[in-house]
């Protein structure tokens, strides 16, 4: 087993105890709640006679569904409506914070924690959505938990554990310009595949994961997930401590340095022991885009979808299944498939840089009159900033259409949905049947910029082609 590691060390600060069957009992230092996986929860909590054991621990905002297009009360759909009601009951019962519409910090949960401060090295965070590994940018253990894991938490503040492997996953050199963090863990995850993580928690290191942005380090962590990975993380620096400074939940004054000198501890160490290694070279990996129904089915753009003979055999009949799905040929080259629509947004990629990028490639140009594009900032935060930018201008210009905070087309909880099988270009996370909203759907992964170049085109295209003319 892993010694010495990030991993191990956050583990062993939070373990309150070993259980009969082999299982830890692990403290969460922050629990994040939104309206889709938390009523069950507050109900059964309800049916025990139970209060929240640490509502200060406990921090709330909507997200999954709803609406981006209008968000005036009450919702239009019925569902939304009463989900978020019950989290608005529930919150104030409880004494939770809770960060609701028109707040100026609402949006998707795991933008949010992190651009508040709540986010901070050395913690363990939980919330019952798969995409919680994102916290792990900041040196911290974060997982997605199921229902029945939101009610132990809100009532106990822990949740049972088998401890998991350690795989580093080391980046050497650096990435060239027009690919992007969202290119590089797509890379990753066709090279290992989404089965390869399962009972691991991925260190993502080396030169080029040192070189990100905290919001790429974000995007990186996000997807581990997508690799069967139970958690992603990244060991903090100095990087990771200018973002969280100064934000409206980081620690203040003599804290701040506190903090300071507890964090720059939390680190693997140099000897650190890892159950698997694996290293790649980041400066060959470019633009790339999925062509199939799970984030490891994905090609560089200017490479081919894979014949079925190339692949490992046990990859072979999901292939198959996402050969017929996607209307695909083997041997195709992706680039230049024709697009329907385009979306920038999300957990993944819906932060202020993300829109920065897309907003660089649109400047002076035009949405393709057969492209549907919108744009989703992934919080108020970040649309305020994207509008003080312009950035809002640069994509209605476009012919974008500009939307309000939320998860959106990323899972279709909502209003935004794909219609019949119509193709997706999309800089979210997930490409699986009916992901987007439509049961014959198809979905292509992407960065944001490469969203904004296929928007222009209408069709799968080089990002480079644009920013290194």
């Amino acid at each position: 087993m892993s010694q010495n590691t990030l991993f191990d060390k956050i583990w062993d600060l939070h373990k309150v105890s070993s259980l009969p069957g082999g299982s830890d009992q692990i403290f969460i230092g922050l629990h994040l709640i939104h309206e889709v996986t938390s009523p069950q929860a507050f109900g059964a909590l309800k049916d025990k006679s139970l209060k929240v054991k640490f509502p200060n621990r406990t921090v709330a905002t909507v997200d999954h569904i709803v609406p981006t297009d209008n968000q005036s009360r009450p919702f239009k759909d019925n569902l939304a409506e009463q989900m978020i009601d019950t989290l608005e009951r529930n919150c104030i019962e409880h004494k939770i914070r809770f960060f609701n519409i028109g707040s100026g910090n609402q949006g998707i949960v795991h933008v949010v924690a992190p651009e508040l401060g709540l986010t901070q090295p050395g913690m363990t965070i939980a919330c019952g959505d798969s995409h919680t590994s994102t916290h792990g940018a900041f040196g911290s253990i974060a997982f997605g938990i199921g229902t029945s894991q939101v009610r132990d938490v809100l009532a106990s503040q822990t949740i049972a554990m088998n401890k998991l492997k350690v795989r580093q996953i080391w980046c050497e050199n650096n990435l060239s310009n027009g690919v992007y963090a969202k290119d590089l863990v797509l890379h990753i995850i066709n090279r290992l595949g989404v089965k390869a993580g399962v009972g691991f928690a991925y260190e993502f290191a080396g030169p080029a994961i040192s070189a990100l942005s905290m919001e790429e380090r974000m995007t990186i962590c996000n997807m581990s997930i997508e690799g069967g990975a139970r958690c992603g993380y990244v060991n903090p620096d100095e990087k990771t401590f200018e973002y969280i400074k100064e934000k409206l939940c980081a620690p203040q004054n003599k804290n701040w340095e506190k903090a300071i000198k507890w964090w720059r501890s939390l680190k693997s160490n140099e000897n650190s022991i890892y159950d698997d290694v694996i290293t790649l070279d980041a400066s060959k990996v470019e633009p790339t885009v999925t062509w199939g129904i799970t984030p490891s089915q994905s090609v560089g753009i200017n490479q081919e979808i894979p014949l079925l003979e190339d692949l490992h055999p046990n990859d072979q009949f999901i292939a198959e299944e996402a050969y017929e799905y996607m209307g695909f040929k083997p041997g195709q080259s992706i680039k230049d498939t024709p697009i329907d629509v385009c979306f920038i947004g999300s957990c993944t990629n819906g932060r202020i840089s993300d829109l920065r990028v897309a907003a660089e490639v649109l400047k002076n140009n035009k949405v393709s009159i057969n492209v549907k594009a919108f744009v989703v900032p992934g919080s108020e935060k970040v649309a305020k900033e994207a509008k003080k930018e312009g950035l809002d201008k640069i994509f209605i210009d476009a012919g974008f259409q500009w939307r309000e905070p939320g998860c959106s087309m990323c899972l279709a909880m909502n209003s935004d949905k794909l219609i019949g099988n119509q193709i997706s270009a999309s800089s979210s996370n997930r490409n699986f049947k009916g992901r987007q909203g439509s049961p014959s759907g198809r979905t292509l992964l992407m960065s944001p910029a490469m969203v904004a170049t296929a928007a222009i085109n209408g069709k799968v295209s080089d990002v480079r082609e644009f920013i290194n003319k």
